[in-house]
């Protein structure tokens, strides 16, 4: 029996893929569950025009995370924190403050997870960190740490 799959199934398929299944396995388990519908004209024209659309909302995504990369590009975040003799900070400057500090001064809403910070910046000066934007883009952004005083 040919279905099309609402849902990803380990092993049988991923969504919106059409696939032939046995039918016992189909009636029994797929269709009832929710995990597939039977692969009628109507119901593949339907999965044709979701994929289209998820096409058509993943180019978006994928645009709006290629400015605003732009946008971290040229943008110099500063922070100032309490120092010690030889630039060495008291503490450290997270990704969290990071994120804090984008938000307050560039007005850009950015996902502390996003910032890739193997460990937390330590020292005074610049420091040049990437920001994972999107599964393809990926943005260097500076961050500038300034002796409080």
């Amino acid at each position: 029996m040919k279905v099309v799959f609402l849902k990803d199934v380990k092993g049988k398929g991923k969504k919106g893929e059409i696939k032939e299944v046995a039918e016992g396995y189909a009636q029994n388990f797929l269709i009832p569950n929710g995990y597939a519908r039977p692969a009628t004209s109507g119901t593949v024209k339907e999965m044709e025009a979701f994929k289209a659309s998820e096409d058509k909302r993943k180019e978006k995504e994928l645009d709006d995370a290629k400015k605003l990369a732009k946008q971290l590009e040229e943008t110099t975040v500063s922070i100032s924190a309490k120092a010690g003799e030889g630039g060495r900070l008291f503490g450290a400057v997270t990704s969290k403050q990071i994120a804090e500090e984008l938000l307050k001064k560039e007005k850009i809403k950015l996902d502390k997870r996003k910032i890739l910070l193997d460990e937390p910046i330590r020292n005074l000066g610049y420091t040049h960190i990437s920001v994972k934007l999107h599964q393809e883009v990926i943005a260097k952004l500076k961050v500038q740490v300034i002796e409080e005083k």
